[in-house]
């Protein structure tokens, strides 16, 4: 069995926008997506405009909340960063002892497929350790960035 691996890698240099929410429950996920939707929709990136790159955004923000605030300790901080090149999304648990452990060899019908699916989605992704805190983190495309 392989076992893939979410990468230990430092944070890329993010500059832009940044948004931060601190998160204690899985219920405060649906504030923060609609909070994140209302940035993206001021920025001119609305989540049901043409431009995919927005819900993706949203979906890597739940998916790794949701699992920061299932399999960490509180609180949870994710951070969105607007930059030129795209989204940078970093969210942090007070569990730096346990990394990313993306599920292998599992019916996707069972869930836990989420990491896999935000690395397809980000075009890097990674994790590391920083003052008490785990963060993980991914970059992700604006539709302007992808094609360009």
């Amino acid at each position: 069995m392989v076992r893939l691996a979410w990468p230990l890698r430092p944070l890329p240099d993010g500059r832009g926008e940044m948004w931060r929410w601190r998160l204690n429950a899985v219920s405060e996920l649906p504030r923060a997506r609609a909070a994140l939707r209302a940035q993206l929709s001021r920025l001119g990136h609305p989540p049901e405009g043409d431009d995919p790159s927005s819900e993706e955004l949203i979906l890597a923000f739940d998916e790794l909340a949701s699992n920061a605030l299932r399999h960490g300790e509180h609180p949870v901080v994710a951070t969105v960063v607007a930059g030129s090149g795209g989204w940078l999304l970093d969210v942090s648990d007070r569990a730096p002892e346990t990394m990313p452990a993306p599920t292998v060899d599992r019916d996707p019908a069972k869930g836990g497929m989420g990491l896999q699916l935000v690395a397809r989605l980000s075009v890097a992704h990674g994790w590391y350790v920083d003052d008490e805190c785990k963060h993980v983190w991914a970059c992700l495309p604006t539709e302007c960035a992808a094609t360009a």
